[in-house]
């Protein structure tokens, strides 16, 4: 993705409690979901709208986990370039999910003080 990537934000219809990961997903997918659930909920950005952008990067995360012994066995050498993928797919989503350095460092994601708003004359709420 090129270009100024959208601060994220919290939602007023946040999810407020821990969802359990779907069946489907492999040990290392169900992994990846327990351990960043906690923190999309504590920052109030994910919405039940998001749980399929939630569950593709869980399988991107899950897929770079389960290549990477095929790789170092040497089975494949297109493992690599499926792994690449799965990497850059991982990297994508973590980044719309705010789960990255840069992300996580947008005060947006930080911080909810609506204090701001507050000498805005265009805010109506």
């Amino acid at each position: 993705m090129k270009g100024r990537k959208p601060e994220l934000a919290s939602d007023c219809n946040a999810v407020e409690h821990i969802i359990p990961a779907p069946e489907w997903l492999s040990k290392f997918g169900r992994a990846e979901w327990r351990r960043v659930m906690p923190v999309l909920i504590e920052r109030r950005i994910l919405t039940e709208a998001d749980y399929s952008t939630l569950a593709s990067y869980c399988v991107a995360i899950s897929r770079i986990r389960e290549l990477e012994p095929l790789m170092r066995a040497g089975i494949d050498p297109k493992l690599f370039r499926m792994q690449d993928q799965a990497i850059k797919t991982a990297r994508q989503l973590a980044a719309e999910l705010g789960l990255t350095p840069v992300s996580r460092n947008r005060p947006a994601v930080r911080d909810n003080d609506q204090s701001a708003d507050d000498d805005n004359p265009l805010n109506v709420s």
